[in-house]
């Protein structure tokens, strides 16, 4: 029997990480009548798929007291094609696009009254937000019980109480409202036992530190949480919102949604692309960094391709429109980005799926031992419940919830002082793990800017070859123009004056200079103004070959000289790569730029090669490395390596970088050091390492005080001892990695 099923979407607000989304996709599941819930923690939504006459209703008022806002997002969704209800849990819908549904019939007002527009609950600055207010409550109230209890010894424990309650309250009832969905076993719940557990064993100011500090990584979860759904929205800002089309004869101006297919737009010089298209008339250097990585900008003419966001360089330009702003390169690399994220759940929290097991565990353990013995072996009542309660003493989890939390702490303290921001536990984690490492070239393996490389002299000497050029390129901002610059102010050179200075779109720059007549331009060009002998030609082609950008300069009518320039590696690139190898770790370029420029600085990094890459073909290779079994890292700088970096298993932006690739990576090398890879991943084992040595303490401490607990050799205070201890020890344990990466 088939049942058609509708889509409804919605907004949430106040989740922050995996564990967030599996409680909000449980507790949905349970609503009669849904098939199907996916949550976006990256884009903050709930997608449920449901029967038509399913109550949802209900649904807001379960995830309030979770902590979770829900409003209806009226914009996509809508009938989805009927499925055989029998099938349905096999069917995969991650290849479905949800986002082009009619969901105009759909009646949303029965989620609870929420019927307002889904920008008014967009989350504000940090500060503001529930979690901000509940922490500094708690941390407030944890001073004053410290500073009162100093002048008030007697009150002391009463007062560390009453400050653990003011952050408990609220986790506690999230953990009730799990629970009482059919998941009595979160995070939250295992705060709620370790602070009680605390109290009972008078360790109310040890309880009261303990909900501080989960306070405050709930805290910074939503903030990154929050900057991540930012830098999304943050991509289409690069496309303009206007832009200048022609209708009726007349050049008017639109806004650039607006834009159809088959519309002509006119781009001025310095301009960003508004659309996606095909060049009409004109012709001029095209910036696509944004889009392709590619490092200089490239001459295009009629009939070539542009992409949105991209920047006109010196001439005018009209494009016919080929794609409108939804589906545009930046439409499709936002779209990118959030699959990207939406198909990479972070690690689960080590706490949260090891409470799964052993808090009901120590529960079943310390009722068996309190009741099993006086029932069936005539055991004194008195003593075997004192060891029962100092079972539930030795199993309270204080120690595992600090020792985790602890040394991830301190090793993302120990990498931020070397420039190292990884942006959580869960990327720490996965870091050690990496076996595949996939750079960026522009910017990231290399400096991101053109630099000389040669200065030929074929009728003149180098530095009258290079005073010439640079007297042209004088006041010109164009990537080969200030590189030749920097290298003539590198070399002390006088610029002359250059007059009738004259642009030649797509060819060069001639000027007068000092009475002569002097071109600088590509070698076609050059070579209709003068002829290339056989040498010249093949000196050239030798730079070419190796990645070279060349300008040749013509003075008086004849070849004077050539400039060879390029985009040269970062001083530490081949000592980054050759630490990554030592490791045997496997590398690869993942480039926009042309084959011959990557392949030449590929050769010379010794680093395998895949050139001439949009944002969809990195991402796609980075997905086939991971089907390999791989664990990728993707590390680059630029807007087109921000789906890869959402994809990979770790995002690593160079500290240059963009906004967008900083907030939509995992980690972020502030120095932009090609080395600090190979050191993110040694610090990442380091720092497992230390939580594996804490977890051992933890358990291992507890397993002996159990074992000696029911044997009668311990008793309540040892019990305590070994909880309090345990936390001493994991603590100045995980304090250790604070010394990683001193000279």
């Amino acid at each position: 029997m088939t049942v058609p099923l509708v889509q409804s979407r919605f907004r949430v607000t106040g989740m922050d990480c995996a564990s967030c989304a599996a409680k909000i996709e449980g507790t949905t599941l349970r609503i009669a009548g849904v098939a199907e819930a996916e949550v976006s923690v990256a884009a903050g939504t709930l997608v449920i798929l449901h029967a038509p006459d399913a109550d949802l209703a209900p649904l807001a008022g379960r995830l309030s007291p979770m902590g979770y806002a829900l409003a209806p997002l009226t914009s996509g969704g809508g009938q989805r094609k009927a499925h055989d209800h029998d099938d349905h849990a096999g069917h995969d819908h991650a290849g479905h696009d949800h986002t082009g549904h009619d969901h105009a019939d759909h009646n949303h007002a029965s989620t609870g009254g929420h019927d307002h527009d889904p920008a008014t609950v967009a989350e504000g600055k940090w500060w503001s937000t529930g979690k901000a207010r509940l922490t500094i409550a708690s941390g407030l109230a944890l001073a004053l019980a410290f500073g009162i209890g100093t002048l008030l010894p007697a009150a002391q424990s009463w007062l560390f109480l009453a400050a653990m309650l003011v952050g408990l309250v609220p986790i506690a009832r999230r953990a009730i409202a799990a629970a009482a969905n059919g998941m009595p076993f979160t995070i939250e719940m295992l705060m709620t036992i370790a602070a009680a557990g605390a109290v009972i064993i008078g360790a109310a100011e040890e309880a009261a530190a303990v909900v501080f500090l989960f306070l405050v990584g709930e805290l910074l979860e939503g903030v990154a949480a929050g900057r991540a759904r930012a830098s999304i929205r943050a991509l289409t800002a690069l496309v303009p919102k206007t832009a200048l089309v022609e209708r009726d004869g007349a050049t008017i101006e639109v806004p650039a949604a607006s834009l159809t297919a088959g519309e002509v737009i006119l781009v001025r010089p310095g301009d960003r692309i508004s659309a996606d298209g095909l060049i009409v008339a004109g012709e001029s250097g095209i910036d696509e960094s944004p889009v392709t990585g590619e490092s200089v900008p490239v001459r295009k003419g009629p009939d070539a391709t542009v992409f949105a966001g991209t920047v006109n360089g010196e001439a005018a330009l009209r494009v016919r429109v080929t794609a409108t702003a939804e589906d545009n390169t930046i439409a499709r690399v936002v779209k990118l980005v959030e699959e990207a994220q939406e198909k990479r759940a972070p690690t689960e929290r080590l706490i949260d799926r090891f409470s799964r097991y052993y808090t009901p565990g120590v529960v079943v353990v310390a009722a068996l031992v309190a009741v099993i013995p006086p029932l069936l072996f005539g055991g004194a009542w008195d003593a075997w419940i004192y060891k029962g309660l100092a079972i539930l003493l030795i199993g309270c989890p204080c120690a595992l919830v600090i020792s985790t939390p602890a040394a991830i702490a301190a090793g993302l303290s120990a990498g931020a002082r070397r420039g190292l921001l990884l942006k959580g536990g869960a990327v720490l984690e996965t870091a050690g793990k990496v076996t595949t490492v996939c750079f960026d070239k522009t910017g990231t393996l290399t400096e991101g800017r053109p630099q000389v490389t040669d200065v030929i002299a074929f009728a003149q000497p180098d530095a009258e070859v290079l005073r010439l050029a640079a007297a042209l390129e004088t006041g010109s901002s164009h990537p080969l123009a200030k590189a030749i610059l920097d290298r003539a102010a590198a070399d002390a050179i006088a610029i002359p004056v250059a007059e009738a200075a004259q642009a030649l779109g797509g060819k060069g720059v001639s000027a007068q200079v000092e009475g002569r007549e002097v071109f600088l331009g590509s070698p076609q060009a050059a070579a209709a103004r003068a002829p290339l002998t056989a040498a010249q030609a093949d000196q050239i082609a030798a730079l070419n070959d190796a990645g070279k950008t060349v300008s040749l300069l013509v003075a008086d009518g004849a070849i004077a000289g050539a400039i060879a320039m390029r985009d040269e590696p970062r001083p530490d690139a081949p000592e980054g790569l050759a630490a990554l190898k030592r490791e045997g770790i496997r590398t690869l370029m993942l480039t926009g730029d042309n084959r011959r420029t990557a392949e030449a600085i590929g050769r010379q990094l010794g680093i395998e090669v895949r050139a001439e890459l949009l944002p969809q073909d990195k991402l796609r290779i980075v997905g086939e490395l991971q089907r390999t079994g791989a664990v990728v890292t993707k590390v680059g700088d630029g807007i087109n390596d921000a789906p890869a970096l959402a994809a990979a298993d770790i995002g690593i932006a160079m500290g240059g970088g963009t906004d967008v690739a900083l907030e939509t990576a995992d980690a972020a090398a502030l120095h932009g050091r090609v080395k600090d890879v190979a050191s993110m991943i040694a610090l990442s084992r380091r720092t497992m390492g230390n939580i594996h040595q804490n977890i051992a303490i933890s358990l291992g401490l507890k397993a002996v005080f159990l074992v000696t607990t029911i044997a009668g050799i311990t008793g309540l205070w040892p019990a305590i001892l070994a909880d309090t201890g345990a936390t001493v020890l994991v603590t100045l344990n995980a304090l250790r990695l604070l010394s990683w990466g001193r000279a």
